[in-house]
C-alpha cells in the first residue's frame, strides 16, 4: 500500500512511445515506476494466493517466459512468470513485467503450444503497456474494488482491507486492449515455433465452460479478459498470418511432454485451504470448523471467508487478526472499519476466550449524500495462539431480521479434531495411457470415472465424449 501511494503522488504527466504501436500516449508512470509497482505487488500476489508447490513447473514457466520476453516487444525487461495456488482458470499480469498463471489455468491447458498462447497474451498486455494505461485511466478517475470480493456495493467497506494495494490486479481490459494482445500471443507463440492456432482451441473451451464469473472470489479468465469479439477466427486468422510470414517446416504442440509436466497437478478447492459438507465449513490447515446458515452462500477467499444469503441483506466475514490479543485485535478492527462501539463483553466460546462486540457504521452515499447505518456484531475468538475475527453485518432495519441466525452461526465456532476431516485429500489430475482404442467416454470408464463427472472431463481434456481415442493415447483423469 506504502508503495502504491508514494507511486500515486509522485507520477508526473508524460508522453511515452508505446513499444508495440510506435505510437506516442499519455502515462502517469515511467517504466522505472512501473517495475517499482510489480515489485510492490508480487509480494501481495504471493501472500494471497500463495506460490503453487511444484519446483518444476515454477523453472518450466519462469524458463519459457524468460526465452519469450526476448523477442517480445520489451526484450531488455526482466520478466517473472509464476504458478499460483488457485483453482480458478485464469492469468493475469501486472506492471513491470509479472505474470500470475493460476494452477487451475495449467490443469486445464492440453499442450504447451495453448500455454505459449496464454503467455504470449499476458506479456503482450505488459509490451504494449495496457496494465500501465489501465491504471492511468483509474488514477485520473476512482479506485474498483476485486470483483467477487464483497456481497454487494452496500457492504463495500468490508472487502478485505489488507488487499486494498491489490484492487487494480484484475481491471477488465478494453476489447481492444484484448484483441492487441491475442495478436501478440500469436505473434510470441509463432516466433518461438509454436502452433498458436492452438490458442483458439483453448478460448473455445473456455467459452464452453462459461466462466464469466468469479469463483472463491477470484475473477476467472473471461471475466478480466472480456471477448474483444469472435476471438476464435480472429486468432486463427493472425495465427496462419504469422506462420506463412515465418515459413517454418512445422510448429510445436508438445501435448504428450505438457500433459507429464501437470501429471499429479491439484484439480479443484484445496482441502487443507477449507472445505464445506452440510453447511460445515472445515480448514484442516488451520484445525478449525464451524457451521454457517443454510441457503447462504460461502465463498472461500484466500484471505478470508464470506457467507452471505441470496437477497444480498447481510453479510458474515471470517478473517485473521494481525494482533497477539483479544483485545488489540479488537480495537484494530473497529479502527479499520470506522466502526462506534456500542458493547462489548468477554466471554468463551467453546472453552476458548473470546470477545464479543456489537458497533454501528455511518455510510456516506456519495452520489445522493444519504447517510445510512450498518449494524455489526463481531466475536473475536483466541485459539492456538491465533486471533479470529467473525463479522456479521446488516443495515440497521435488516439486522434485526438476521442477527440471531448469525451469531447461531458465530458460536459453533470450534477446534477440528475429527481426524476424518483434518486429513481429507484433494483432488488431482492424472495422466493415463488409455489401454485400448475406443471413445473418450469409453476410456474414462475404464478409469472409474463417474458419470456425473464425465462431461467436465470431456472439456479437460479438449474432447467430446464419443470421440474416438487411439490406444496409448494420454488422457486426462481426476481422482485423489
Amino acid at each position: 500500500m506504502t508503495a502504491m501511494v508514494v507511486a500515486a503522488v509522485s507520477i508526473v504527466v508524460s508522453c511515452a512511445v508505446n513499444p508495440v504501436t510506435g505510437r506516442k500516449q499519455i502515462m502517469l508512470m515511467s517504466e522505472a515506476q512501473e517495475i517499482a509497482l510489480g515489485i510492490s505487488y508480487d509480494p501481495q500476489v504471493l501472500s494471497t494466493f500463495g506460490l503453487y508447490e511444484s519446483p518444476e513447473l515454477q523453472t518450466f514457466v519462469q524458463s519459457r517466459g524468460t526465452e519469450m520476453g526476448k523477442i517480445s516487444h520489451r526484450p531488455n525487461l526482466e520478466y517473472h512468470v509464476k504458478v499460483v495456488d488457485s483453482p480458478v482458470v485464469n492469468a493475469f499480469a501486472v506492471p513491470g513485467g509479472y505474470i500470475y498463471l493460476t494452477r487451475g489455468i495449467l490443469a486445464q491447458l492440453n499442450n504447451e503450444a495453448e500455454l505459449m498462447g496464454v503467455l504470449g497474451h499476458e506479456m503482450g498486455h505488459i509490451a504494449a503497456r495496457h496494465s500501465v494505461s489501465q491504471q492511468t485511466k483509474q488514477q485520473l478517475g476512482t479506485l474498483l474494488l476485486i470483483g467477487g470480493m464483497i456481497a454487494s456495493e452496500k457492504f463495500a467497506s468490508y472487502a478485505q482491507y489488507a488487499l486494498q494495494g491489490m484492487e487494480l490486479l484484475f481491471l477488465s481490459f478494453s476489447r481492444e486492449d484484448e484483441r492487441q494482445a491475442d495478436e501478440l500471443g500469436c505473434e510470441y507463440a509463432s516466433r518461438m515455433g509454436f502452433d498458436a492456432t492452438r490458442m483458439a482451441d483453448f478460448f473455445n473451451v473456455l467459452n464452453k465452460m462459461n466462466m464469466a464469473h468469479s469463483e472463491g472470489g477470484v475473477p476467472t479468465f473471461l471475466s478480466t479478459h472480456p471477448d474483444p469479439g469472435d476471438r476464435y477466427n480472429a486468432v486463427l486468422k493472425s495465427s496462419k498470418k504469422w506462420q506463412d510470414s515465418l515459413g517454418l517446416p512445422s510448429y510445436k504442440v508438445n501435448r504428450d511432454s505438457y500433459l507429464q509436466l501437470i501429471d499429479g497437478i491439484i484439480y479443484g478447492e484445496d482441502p487443507k485451504q477449507g472445505y464445506t459438507v452440510s453447511n460445515i465449513f472445515y480448514h484442516p490447515e488451520l484445525k478449525i470448523r464451524f457451521s454457517f446458515p443454510s441457503g447462504w452462500t460461502l465463498t472461500n477467499a484466500p484471505t478470508q471467508v464470506t457467507i452471505q444469503p441470496s437477497d444480498g441483506k447481510a453479510l458474515m466475514l471470517l478473517s485473521l487478526a494481525k494482533e497477539k490479543t483479544l483485545q488489540a485485535a479488537a480495537d484494530s478492527t473497529l479502527a479499520a472499519y470506522g466502526l462506534q462501539l456500542q458493547q462489548m463483553e468477554k466471554k468463551t466460546v467453546n472453552g476458548m476466550p473470546a470477545i464479543i462486540t456489537l458497533s454501528k457504521q455511518q455510510n456516506q452515499d456519495q452520489s445522493t449524500g444519504a447517510v445510512s447505518t450498518n449494524v455489526v456484531l463481531s466475536y473475536f475468538i483466541e485459539n492456538n495462539s491465533s486471533i479470529y475475527a467473525l463479522m456479521g453485518v446488516a443495515s440497521e432495519a435488516d439486522f434485526p431480521a438476521y442477527s440471531t441466525t448469525m451469531e447461531a452461526s458465530m458460536k459453533t465456532f470450534d477446534r477440528l479434531t475429527d481426524p476424518a476431516r483434518l486429513n481429507v485429500k484433494p483432488r488431482r489430475v492424472y495422466v493415463k495411457k488409455a489401454p485400448r482404442a475406443g471413445t473418450l467416454a469409453n476410456t474414462l470408464t475404464y478409469f472409474g470415472m463417474k458419470q456425473d463427472m464425465m462431461d467436465e472431463l470431456a472439456l479437460l481434456n479438449d474432447m467430446a465424449l464419443n470421440d474416438q481415442v487411439s490406444a496409448g493415447k494420454l488422457i486426462k483423469i481426476v481422482s485423489e
